[in-house]
């Protein structure tokens, strides 16, 4: 079960380099669009430069050619803004800009100073980008076209960035969705897990309550009835347990110290003599609100676990404090430790590195600890061979 969430981890980074791989592809595919177009561009300007060229030499010149089809390239051009100066920078003519007044019809050259600053402003932008065409009008006469890109290429040289925007925000919605669809699926089957399972064990406990009665009457020995009620009093305890993991539990104000207390010693006379058990309270009265038999279920899990880890032999120490307003446990071992990669992995259901074991002891611990008494659960460190540490967090009240 273990290899579940490697083979997760390693789907998620395959999902991530296809999806940046078609993201790149298409960025790729639109930026030669638009360098295509931009070059489309550029050359209906030098056409353009041409045609003034002509038109000058027409004006200047005997000769010069019919300034008639020039003229009506020029004219054709209503998409691409453009600015024609001189050689020291005055502008001559300009084409499709938005200007900030509407120009004079009759004349649209004679500029209002709103929109003289304006067209010299955006002069100024172009003069700093290779968007400029020299037009050689006689051996020490120049003129130069200046041209920015059309509506249609900016919409273009965006467009696949807007699409990737709405491709991040569509398929996180679609994530976050169905991770919430399958923690309330996940919530369903625990819930009904629970139920089944605290219902399942009601019957054989009650009746062997009704058998213990009946063997003390008979006479059997008392030491003996006696340990034997214990291990039905702890079955009734594990039912209880299971019966308010599906439903919300009762809190009630408890010493973290004495709860703590409490399940490590159950545990301590129930290790192997080889893995010593150091429980180190804080002298200062840590008041929590806490279900105390889920609270003791959980610490039960860990220091078992800790144990399972140490193969044998070890020391376990148990920790209590307050550190910034809130109750911490720690549950420190001299096992065999987890990798970092896992740290996280450790709280999933099913996973687990024994060879027997369902993996669901630490996800019942999470579970117990952040739903119901609203702190956190992690592996706070670790070292592979050397052991690890558990840390619970949780409100003081």
């Amino acid at each position: 079960m273990a290899n579940i969430y490697d083979i997760r981890r390693y789907g998620k980074i395959a999902f991530l380099v296809v999806a940046v791989t078609l993201v790149a592809c298409v960025l790729y595919i639109f930026n030669n669009l638009v360098e295509d177009l931009a070059e489309q561009e550029r050359d209906r300007m030098e056409i353009w430069a041409d045609a003034t060229k002509e038109m000058v030499n027409s004006a200047l010149f005997e000769g010069g050619g019919n300034a008639d089809f020039p003229f009506s390239i020029i004219e054709r051009n209503r998409t691409i803004p453009v600015l024609l100066t001189d050689e020291v920078g005055n502008i001559i003519d300009y084409r499709n800009f938005d200007l900030p007044e509407p120009p004079d019809a009759d004349n649209y050259l004679d500029l209002s100073p709103a929109n003289e600053a304006f067209l010299k402003e955006r002069l100024a932008d172009l003069q700093n980008t290779s968007n400029v065409i020299e037009i050689p009008i006689a051996e020490d006469f120049k003129q130069y076209l200046y041209y920015e890109d059309s509506k249609l290429l900016k919409r273009l040289s965006y467009y696949p960035y807007i699409q990737l925007v709405v491709m991040l925000v569509f398929v996180a919605i679609v994530y976050f969705a169905v991770l919430s669809t399958k923690k309330a699926e996940q919530n369903k089957v625990w819930v009904g897990l629970s139920k089944e399972t605290a219902h399942q064990l009601g019957t054989p406990i009650s009746s062997l309550m009704a058998w213990m009665e009946l063997m003390e009457s008979l006479g059997i020995d008392k030491e003996t009835v006696a340990e034997m009620n214990k291990d039905v009093n702890r079955l009734s305890t594990i039912a209880s347990r299971f019966s308010k993991i599906g439903s919300k539990p009762q809190m009630e104000p408890e010493n973290l110290n004495e709860v703590v207390e409490r399940a490590s010693s159950y545990m301590s006379s129930r290790i192997s003599s080889r893995i010593s058990l150091t429980i180190n309270t804080t002298p200062q009265s840590v008041d929590v609100m806490a279900s105390t038999p889920l609270f003791e279920w959980v610490m039960e899990n860990l220091i078992k676990n800790a144990v399972d880890a140490m193969e044998g032999s070890g020391a376990i120490t148990v920790t209590t404090g307050i550190d910034k307003g809130r109750g911490f446990i720690e549950v420190a071992d001299t096992g065999k430790g987890i990798s970092r990669k896992n740290f996280k992995n450790v709280f999933n259901p099913g996973y687990t590195t024994k060879k027997r074991g369902w993996g669901l002891g630490l996800t019942l611990a999470k579970r117990i600890i952040e739903q119901y008494h609203s702190g956190k659960i992690f592996v706070k460190s670790s070292e592979p061979g050397r052991g690890t540490t558990f840390r619970i967090e949780i409100p003081t009240a």
